[in-house]
C-alpha cells in the first residue's frame, strides 16, 4: 500500500504529521516564556502596606464596603508604595484610590461593589504578604 508523502502511517484521512516533541528521556532546548499580568490603573494603584494594616483594610472591605478602600488611600501619603506611584505620583494614586473607595460605594447597592470591595481587599493582603516576604510586587 502506497502512502502519501506528508501523511502520518496509518492514517486514511490525510492529515500531515506534527513533531510531537523530543523522546521521552533526552534533553529538550526550548523557549522559556515568562508571563506577567497587565494590571488596569486603578488595580496597579493599590498601594503595598504592613500585613495587619492590609488585613485590617480587608476586614473594613468586606463590612462596609470602600472603607477600606479609602483608608489605604491615606497610607499612599504615609509612604505606602504602589506600582503606579513611580509613573504618575503619589497625588494621583491617591485620588485613583479615593475613585475606587467611590465606586464601590455608590455600586455596593446593586451587590458589585460589594463584590469588588473584598477583591480589593484581597489583593491587599496578597500585596502586604509579597512585601513581608521581599517578593516582587508580580500579582
Amino acid at each position: 500500500m502506497a502512502q502519501k508523502e506528508g501523511t502520518v502511517a496509518g492514517d486514511n484521512l490525510g492529515a500531515k504529521g506534527v513533531p510531537v516533541g523530543p523522546a521521552p528521556g533526552t534533553v529538550a532546548g526550548g523557549v522559556v516564556v515568562a508571563v506577567r499580568e497587565k494590571k488596569g490603573t486603578l488595580r496597579a494603584a493599590i498601594p503595598t502596606m504592613p500585613f495587619p494594616l492590609a488585613v485590617v483594610c480587608l476586614f473594613l472591605n468586606t463590612f462596609i464596603p470602600g472603607l477600606g478602600t479609602f483608608i489605604s488611600a491615606f497610607t499612599v501619603l504615609c509612604g505606602a508604595r504602589s506600582e503606579l506611584a513611580a509613573q504618575r505620583g503619589v497625588c494621583c494614586v491617591f485620588w485613583l484610590n479615593v475613585a475606587a473607595a467611590l465606586i464601590q460605594v455608590a455600586t455596593a447597592v446593586i451587590m458589585v461593589g460589594w463584590i469588588m470591595s473584598i477583591f480589593w481587599g484581597m489583593d491587599m493582603v496578597i500585596l502586604a504578604s509579597y512585601r513581608d516576604q521581599d517578593v516582587p510586587q508580580d500579582i
